[in-house]
């Protein structure tokens, strides 16, 4: 296979429909940054929910030592641990109750606030401050009421938090943002096929003696074909790395360097999460080029 020609052929084919190639490179960019902002979006609601609870729990926040509730005596004993688990755990409204200890409530605050506030002589709370509590995930978050009522006066429960009062509205506007973002970039997405599906029958008619000629000679299918995929991997190429960078100055200007410093007590996403978001962005570009295509290439190489 003649190497040269391939090339000579995917150079020409560039310059010639210069304006349709920038028209598909323009379309991945637009809908591959909104696929990505997309991936991002649902990272930042796992983050939350895992941060401060879904939408379907509730806290139980238990009994300690110098409560500010004065109906607590002292910290809440094994007996009165197991007399609330049992009630919580024999709700039909409850799914499932996680434990998390005084530790593991001060390692969420240091996560949350930042270690630098819980260290030293001068912390402004420290892991005996902290409650023991009960996260009770619901079977419907329409029922909080209900189980706040069932353990509110139980002996050893200081007082019992709805979480999804505080993190329902922000979650759904996340929800929210994700879905519009991967529904726009669908419709471009389709957008694109379209154009990819042009440009193959515009470059086919345009070499269409050339393609004959080689078809007489005995050229393979595959042989002919390749400037074609190649097009097509390049403007996938250049879509791609168009959506990642605009993502990546996204993620370091907006989300990094503004958001995490004015709304600092939310676990924003970081650099950590950008792996995921380049994964799918360099899978999907090349999906959206190279195997439509693939399709065509069969139907108009045909002379």
């Amino acid at each position: 296979m003649q190497l040269r020609y391939v090339f000579t052929e995917l150079g020409q084919s560039l310059r010639r429909n210069v304006s349709m190639h920038l028209a598909v490179i323009l379309t991945l960019f637009v809908s591959l940054t909104l696929v990505g902002l997309g991936v991002l979006l649902n990272e930042q609601a796992e983050k939350t929910e895992q941060q401060f609870g879904s939408a379907l729990e509730i806290t139980v926040f238990l009994c300690r030592d110098d409560d500010s509730n004065n109906a607590c005596t002292g910290a809440a004993t094994d007996a009165q641990k197991d007399a609330i688990l049992t009630v919580l755990e024999d709700s039909p409204e409850v799914e499932s109750v996680r434990f998390e200890s005084q530790a593991e409530a001060f390692d969420r605050a240091e996560d949350m606030l930042g270690p630098e506030q819980f260290e030293g002589p001068d912390a402004i709370i420290t892991e005996k401050d902290m409650a023991e509590s009960y996260w009770v995930t619901l079977t419907d978050p329409r029922e909080a009421d209900v189980v706040t009522e069932q353990v509110q006066g139980l002996d050893g429960v200081s007082y019992v938090q709805d979480l999804h009062e505080i993190t329902g509205p922000l979650l759904a506007s996340i929800d929210e943002l994700t879905w519009f973002s991967i529904g726009v970039a669908v419709f471009l997405v389709i957008a694109a096929l379209l154009l990819v599906g042009n440009t193959v029958r515009l470059a086919a008619f345009a070499r269409r003696k050339e393609i004959g000629i080689m078809r007489l000679v005995g050229a393979s299918t595959a042989y002919i074909a390749l400037p074609f995929l190649l097009e097509a991997l390049v403007t996938a190429v250049l879509g791609v790395l168009l959506a990642i960078g605009a993502l990546a100055v996204f993620l370091e200007f907006e989300v990094i360097g503004r958001l995490s410093d004015r709304v600092d007590f939310l676990p924003w996403v970081d650099w950590s999460d950008f792996g995921s978001v380049v994964l799918i962005v360099a899978v999907v570009g090349p999906i959206i080029t190279v195997l439509p295509t693939l399709l065509l290439t069969r139907k108009y190489l045909k002379v």
